[in-house]
């Protein structure tokens, strides 16, 4: 007893353990930070707690340039996350297909946005969309978020794509089944987790971008990762932090949602 209660608390474990809970408590500590901040009864975004009050949620949502900023930002996001997902997903399944030439190297390029700087893709949309006229425009500005966020959905697609068996695929074509009968029968079952999966980073890599914001959008563009980059530049007010909550709530409840889904569609292809 005494030998495995040793090897269940070893040194090693100990350590790795709280090297993991610091990792965890330094990515963690600025979201909870910032949440009880958005409560406290000061005018200004400090400690310490001085009372109770929902006055800058209440200033949040009554002011019409933060509610525009935050309605342009779901819009925006889940326009970008329709695209991305089609894109992506077509992308992903396209280059599981063995036969495709120069696949890797269309992999590199795919997935290019997700290395480069954030500035510098920000530079190059900036000036191609200028040439194109479609800077300080909506479309513009979902068109380089799409740019941004699709290849989220080729990896998540990608890497379920490992998990469908070719000779499904066969077997149904030879039972005389038409390409688009077997892909929904077959093919979007089993990738639908890894689809659910890239559509949330998509959506939320949207909803947190503001470089690419910064360099595209114009006046009737702003969006809520803009105002509060604005907000933080000029006044800093506990409605800063409550925009802030806004978003983690947002976030929270969205990744709840696609965790259940996710299951239950791994839950469905597992019976199936």
């Amino acid at each position: 007893m005494t030998m495995i209660a040793t090897q269940k608390y070893s040194p090693g474990k100990l350590l790795l353990a709280l090297i993991s809970g610091l990792v965890l408590g330094f990515l963690i500590l600025p979201i909870l930070v910032i949440i009880p901040l958005s409560f406290n009864d000061s005018r200004y975004l400090a400690l310490p707690f001085e009372g109770f009050t929902w006055r800058w949620y209440q200033d949040f949502i009554s002011s019409p340039t933060w509610r525009e900023a935050l309605i342009n930002s779901i819009a925006i996001a889940l326009a970008t996350t329709v695209l991305s997902t089609i894109l992506g997903t077509a992308a992903a399944i396209g280059l599981a297909n063995g036969k495709v030439r120069g696949r890797k190297l269309i992999e590199t390029l795919l997935l290019a946005p997700l290395i480069a700087p954030a500035v510098i893709v920000g530079v190059g949309i900036y000036f191609i969309f200028s040439m194109l006229g479609l800077t300080q425009t909506m479309f513009g500005l979902i068109l380089a978020h799409t740019a941004l966020a699709a290849p989220f959905v080729v990896v998540t697609v990608g890497a379920a794509m490992t998990a469908l068996d070719q000779r499904l695929l066969w077997a149904a074509a030879s039972m005389g089944a038409r390409p688009l009968h077997a892909f929904r029968k077959i093919t979007l079952p089993i990738i639908s987790p890894g689809i659910i999966s890239g559509a949330l980073f998509a959506f939320t890599a949207s909803l947190d971008e503001i470089v690419i914001t910064l360099f595209l959008a114009g006046p009737g563009q702003r969006t809520l990762p803009r105002e509060m980059f604005s907000a933080a530049r000029d006044t800093i007010t506990p409605t800063l932090a409550a925009a802030a909550t806004t978003m983690i709530v947002f976030s929270t409840v969205l990744l709840v949602t696609s965790l259940f889904v996710k299951g239950r569609a791994q839950n469905n292809t597992t019976r199936s």
